[in-house]
């Protein structure tokens, strides 16, 4: 059976998010070390240009291990595939002036949503939720303030910090 509740955060993200608590965090938590992971061979070419513009940034900020690949991985894929349909799309909407796109015909002459336009959807919502664990959407970034002053190798360093005392 799952765990109940919402998903616990990562230490670091309560520490960057100011949530941290001395006696809500795992003191036994893995703490990978910060890396910046091979780019997979599989991913698209939009896939591709999103990871090379995306791990940078989750490198910088200090989120970004060789564990966490597979989900960077899958964000850009997602994106990848987002935007091959919205691509896809635009293609169709380029020849019908009417629903540009987003309605077809079946060979009994029904209206039905387009096909892309679930496929652009399911990708959009899949690249969302993945963005959120990177931090990468603006409302995940309101949680999120770094302090340099805090040793990322003591997770109870943010209690003897000046902003501890808010």
């Amino acid at each position: 059976m799952a765990p109940r509740g919402p998903r616990t955060k990562p230490t670091k993200l309560k520490v960057l998010a100011g949530t941290a608590r001395k006696h809500r965090l795992n003191p036994d938590e893995p703490r990978p070390e910060v890396a910046r992971p091979d780019v997979p061979d599989h991913l698209t070419a939009a896939a591709r240009q999103e990871w090379d513009r995306v791990v940078v940034k989750v490198v910088d900020l200090g989120l970004m291990s060789d564990l966490d690949r597979a989900a960077l991985a899958a964000y850009c894929q997602a994106y990848g595939r987002w935007v091959a349909a919205e691509r896809a799309l635009a293609r169709v909407a380029a020849k019908d002036a009417l629903t540009e796109g987003l309605m077809l015909r079946t060979k009994t002459g029904n209206a039905i949503q387009n096909p892309l336009v679930g496929a652009a959807n399911k990708a959009m919502a899949d690249m969302v939720r993945y963005a959120t664990e990177f931090g990468l959407t603006p409302s995940a970034r309101t949680r999120v303030s770094a302090d340099a002053s805090v040793d990322d190798n003591d997770p109870f360093a943010i209690f003897d910090s000046p902003r501890a005392s808010r």
